[in-house]
């Protein structure tokens, strides 16, 4: 039952997160956006919640609990969605970025209180296998949330542009609020599910697992007594603030890149949800091989290189083939999430639930990576801009074939 739970956790996760795609384009037409980089504000403001916030989440943790926990995340993200109804009325870019701030901090207690439950509720070798079965409620949420949000907000969008393009001011903004007060209806909708989700996780019958920094004999592996005598920890938090950077920008930018090579909208929105089946597929890949066929690192390693190989293809291949290679790169991305966080906490015994707060933060890369894309599509073009994946993807094999065994070695041996 307790998974059946944190599965519909993850579901929500999945619909709000991957909404930003849609988000991108619509906000940038609807508060009039006049360069780029300000449409990844968007990511911006989800993903640095996650920075600011997750070490006081583990706080929060400490004092409520994770059942607690995890219904306190789901109110605080319905305050978040609650606000596009005033930002969307008046068609204000400042209050949609807070709603989106305020949404990642909810789910900032979300993910810190639910990784490691997950972890926690079965043998460490297997704990990518059930967090690749969490990232499938994740990812079809994702492939869904483009899809139903886009035929509301992007409908017919590229009409509406040409349109504007011969109004007057007073056409103009009844027009542009006609569009943002699209946005109110799903954002309610959102509220509403999140706020009966949190009372559903309050009265449900969700096991309470062990606090790991409260347990006897913590520091039996080699009796660390601080969270900095964990090299790989850090390692696997500069590794996971790289890969969920190039995750972002393989979902969130393919709309603006589908539409640089002249795409009309109604196609090119329909591309993160293909990306999103492709992490689907990962994610069934490994239930199936990990850790029956393949380790979790081996699995890592492989993704690696094939994010290496793709990124290359992205940049080099013609528009047309180039977009498919940019899709598929959240293939590589699927199974990075489900190794790279079992990898980077095993060992650390009391400091784990401290250890994953840092993971949690290291999410801030889905807010940078993909601004320092924006800004670099300026001088190096939408395709030239995506080199900057290649030395994200070099770090995370290092990571898969040795980073994560830094200062751990003994543990790994037979």
């Amino acid at each position: 039952m307790g998974i059946i739970i944190i599965g519909i956790l993850f579901f929500i996760f999945g619909f709000v997160t991957w909404l930003n795609a849609t988000l991108i384009p619509y906000l940038k037409i609807a508060c009039e956006l006049q360069h780029e980089w300000q449409g990844y504000l968007v990511t911006f403001a989800f993903y640095i919640a996650y920075f600011v916030m997750a070490l006081p989440s583990s706080w929060v943790l400490r004092k409520t609990g994770y059942k607690n926990g995890m219904m306190l995340g789901l109110l605080v993200m319905a305050i978040g969605a609650l606000l596009f109804i005033p930002a969307a009325m008046t068609r204000t870019y400042g209050l949609f970025l807070l709603g989106l701030f305020i949404m990642g901090t909810g789910l900032s207690v979300l993910q810190t209180a639910s990784n490691p439950y997950v972890i926690e509720l079965g043998p460490a070798e297997s704990a990518a296998q059930r967090v690749s079965i969490m990232g499938i409620c994740n990812k079809v949420a994702g492939a869904i949330s483009p899809l139903i949000l886009g035929s509301i907000m992007l409908k017919d969008i590229d009409l509406l542009e040409a349109k504007l393009q011969t109004m007057d001011a007073v056409q103009k903004a009844a027009e542009l609020d006609l569009l943002a007060s699209k946005s109110i209806v799903p954002y309610v909708v959102i509220m509403v599910s999140l706020v009966v989700l949190a009372l559903f996780v309050r009265f449900s019958p969700l096991p309470q697992i062990e606090d790991p920094e409260e347990e006897e004999g913590s520091l039996q592996h080699g009796g660390k007594s601080s969270i900095f005598s964990f090299p790989h920890l850090w390692i696997g938090i500069v590794t996971l603030f790289l890969y969920v950077g190039v995750e972002v920008i393989a979902i969130d930018t393919i709309i603006g890149y589908a539409q640089s090579m002249k795409m009309d909208m109604d196609t090119a929105r329909i591309f993160p949800t293909y990306g999103m089946i492709a992490m689907i597929v990962g994610y069934i890949i490994g239930i199936i091989a990990i850790p029956k066929y393949i380790s979790q690192e081996k699995a890592l390693a492989v993704c690696a290189a094939l994010g290496v190989i793709l990124g290359i293809c992205t940049v080099l291949l013609p528009g047309n083939i180039s977009i498919w290679c940019l899709t598929l790169l959240s293939l590589a991305n699927s199974l990075m999430w489900p190794a790279i966080f079992p990898l980077a906490i095993f060992g650390l015994g009391r400091h784990t639930k401290t250890g994953s707060a840092l993971l949690i933060m290291a999410i801030a890369g889905g807010a940078l990576l993909p601004m320092l894309y924006g800004s670099l599509t300026t001088s190096m073009g939408y395709q030239g801009a995506y080199w900057m994946t290649l030395p994200c993807y070099l770090f995370i094999l290092y990571f898969a074939v040795a980073g994560h065994r830094v200062g751990i070695k003994h543990l790994y041996k037979k």
